[in-house]
């Protein structure tokens, strides 16, 4: 059980946890080398500047992206804005993707000049109910300002990973160059930079990874709240899911991949896992999984330990498991007893 609070608190501890690991690496970093430590505070804080802003001209340029024009699609239009008004957040941006698998993301510096962008598969292969559920997901993201703390967040690894670089191609060099004394201890506080720079690269990246998937379960129940509709995004996420494991090549947008409602990899593997098992989870017989036995199916591999190893690496909780959160949701508002102070409880 946990509220906004949570939230809140498991996005203190991440930032905390990977700043002050952060803060030490960097210490011992300019220790080691005879460094001044302010040197690398600037250079860490202009890095993450112009990662946040030129993030948004990354995502348009590699997605290629088109905005919308005032009239153009009425339907999607007034959906995002009184979708967006029940949510107390500016009107986003609108955008298409001249993409056929189904996805959709949002982006921005800031929360009014924020982007809601959708693939044209998605629009395609959902109908409008499970589209508006997928709109209240992506505006739970801009309501918890998601974009902007995860493009922060994701710096610090990224550094961590491009001084292990660095520093261990830099040893390699050393070891041919210079006097032997000379040569012997610089390329010994090169290895240990390099050591100590990808260990901070895989303990940030964890803490993360592990924010990015929580903050999806926290956009999933704000998207149950927003649309009064649990139902919607749960068949819309299956249909996601399963639409992005038949394309015949996993698309690779990069950084993006972390912002879509669903990791086209992850998708993919998670669907081809199930179907190398076909035979053990289709019960009837029939050659083909129904909906109640792809359900099951995911389930059983949500819990798999290979599987819950591997998500500590993933940007998306399973889709099981996202699923599941929903049905807890949509269990309750069948009570009577749901409120809005109760959004985020099932997380």
């Amino acid at each position: 059980m946990a509220g906004l609070s949570n939230l809140k608190l498991a996005m203190g501890s991440s930032i905390f946890i990977a700043g002050f690991i952060f803060a030490l690496f960097l210490s011992a970093i300019f220790f080691l080398l005879s460094v001044p430590l302010i040197f690398a505070l600037i250079g860490t804080g202009l890095f993450i500047l112009f990662q946040y802003l030129v993030g948004p001209t990354i995502v348009k340029a590699s997605t290629r992206l088109q905005y919308i024009k005032p009239g153009e699609n009425l339907w999607l239009e007034n959906t995002v804005k009184n979708l967006a008004g029940k949510s107390g957040i500016p009107m986003p941006k609108l955008a298409i993707v001249p993409n056929n698998t189904p996805n959709a993301f949002t982006f921005g510096r800031t929360s009014s000049s924020a982007t809601l962008a959708l693939h044209q598969g998605l629009l395609d292969n959902l109908n409008e109910n499970e589209v508006a559920g997928v709109i209240g997901h992506e505006l739970g993201h801009i309501k918890h300002k998601d974009y902007i703390i995860m493009t922060i967040l994701s710096a610090l690894p990224l550094i961590a990973y491009l001084v292990a670089q660095v520093a261990f191609r830099a040893g390699v060099f050393s070891s041919y160059s210079g006097n032997r004394k000379n040569q012997g201890n610089a390329t010994a506080a090169l290895i240990v930079v390099g050591v100590i720079s990808f260990v901070v690269y895989i303990v940030s990246f964890l803490a993360v990874m592990r924010l990015s998937r929580l903050r999806e379960h926290y956009a999933d129940a704000y998207s149950a709240y927003l649309t009064s509709s649990p139902r919607s995004l749960e068949s819309g996420l299956a249909k996601i899911t399963y639409g992005l494991s038949l394309s015949p090549k996993v698309e690779d947008a990069g950084t993006v991949r972390a912002f879509f409602i669903e990791d086209p990899h992850t998708a993919k593997q998670e669907i081809q896992e199930i179907m190398d098992k076909k035979s053990e989870y289709d019960l009837d017989h029939d050659g083909v999984l129904d909906e109640r036995e792809l359900e099951l199916a995911m389930e059983k591999e949500a819990k798999s330990t290979w599987r819950q190893l591997n998500t500590l690496f993933a940007t998306h909780p399973p889709t099981f498991k996202r699923i599941l959160l929903l049905k807890e949701i949509e269990n309750e508002m069948q009570t009577g007893k749901y409120t809005g102070d109760r959004i985020y409880n099932h997380v």
